[in-house]
C-alpha cells in the first residue's frame, strides 16, 4: 500500500509518498493563494492507497480530498523520530510559526509550544529582513555568517525590528553586522521556547529555516551542542502525516482480524 502525507503550511506544502516504510517521493510547491489548486498540482501524476493532511490547510485537504488529518505538532513528531528515534527536543521554524516539543523516550509529546501569532521569530521574520537589506533569502544565512558581533536588535516585532535595522544602517552599521544581529534575535526567542518546553539532548532542528547556516552556527554555539538536522528539513510533517495513514491502516488491519 501507498500512504500519502501532505503538509500544507502558510507559505509552502510537502508531499511525501511512503511504500513500504519507504519514502519513494518527495515534492515541494509553494502554497501560494489557492492551496486545493496547489495542492492538486503537487499531487498530479500519483497515486496512493491513503491520504493524510496536515498543517494550516488540513481541513481544506480533508473537507475536498477524502482525507484524514492530524494536527502539526503529532505530525512533525511522528516524522522527527522516524528520522532520529532517540531525540528529545524539537525545533521547527517555518514560514509563519515556530514549533517547539519535548518527547519523552518512547517519542510521546510531554510538552510544546507554538508560536503561531505574529511573524516574530519564524522564516517570515527572515525573508522580510532579508528584504529590507537587499539580500536574497537562500543567501541571508551566509551573508549574516560575515557579519561581526557587537550589533543588537531588541525588537522582535518585525515592523519595529525593520525601524532598528534602518536606524543601525543610518548610523553606519554595515548590513552584514546587522544581519547577524537579526539571526541572534531569532534564536534568543527560539532558545527561549526550548527551555520552556524542557531541553533535552538530542535536538532536531526542522523546517526550512534549518537550511539557514548562521541560524544552525548560532543555535549550536548558544546550546552547546550539534543539531540533528533532516537531509530535507522541510518534510518532516508530510512524513509524519503519511507515518500516521500507515499506522492507522495497520490498527485497522488487526482489528478486523
Amino acid at each position: 500500500m501507498i500512504f500519502a502525507g501532505l503538509d500544507i503550511g502558510s507559505r509552502s506544502m510537502e508531499l511525501v509518498l511512503l511504500q513500504k516504510g519507504r519514502i519513494v517521493e518527495w515534492r515541494k510547491t509553494d502554497t501560494g493563494y489557492d492551496p486545493l489548486g496547489q495542492a492538486s498540482h503537487i499531487m498530479e501524476g500519483l497515486s496512493w492507497d491513503s491520504l493524510t493532511a496536515t498543517g494550516y490547510g488540513r481541513k481544506l485537504i480533508s473537507d475536498n480530498l477524502n482525507a484524514q488529518a492530524i494536527t502539526e505538532i503529532q505530525a512533525h513528531a511522528l516524522g522527527v523520530r522516524e528520522l532520529f528515534p532517540e531525540a528529545r527536543t524539537v525545533l521547527d521554524i517555518g514560514g509563519q510559526d515556530t514549533k517547539a516539543m519535548a518527547l519523552l523516550p518512547n517519542g510521546k509529546i510531554s510538552r510544546f509550544e507554538m508560536n503561531d501569532r505574529c511573524a516574530a521569530g519564524t522564516g517570515k521574520f527572515l525573508e522580510f529582513m532579508a528584504t529590507s537589506l537587499s539580500q536574497p533569502l537562500e543567501k541571508f544565512g551566509g551573508f549574516a555568517l560575515t557579519g561581526r558581533p557587537g550589533v543588537s536588535i531588541n525588537s522582535m516585532c518585525t515592523v519595529f525590528a525593520e525601524t532598528e535595522a534602518t536606524s543601525l544602517m543610518a548610523k553606519g552599521c554595515k548590513a552584514s553586522d546587522i544581519a547577524l544581529a537579526l539571526h541572534h534575535s531569532v534564536v534568543r526567542r527560539s532558545l527561549s521556547m526550548l527551555k520552556r518546553v524542557g531541553l533535552n539532548d538530542p535536538v532536531v532542528f526542522t523546517g526550512g529555516v534549518a537550511r539557514n547556516p548562521c541560524m544552525v552556527k548560532l543555535l549550536e554555539q548558544d546550546l552547546a551542542m550539534n543539531l540533528c538536522i533532516p537531509q530535507n528539513p522541510e518534510m518532516t510533517g508530510a512524513l509524519g502525516a503519511a507515518l500516521y495513514g500507515a499506522s492507522k491502516a495497520r490498527a485497522h488491519s488487526t482489528a478486523s482480524k
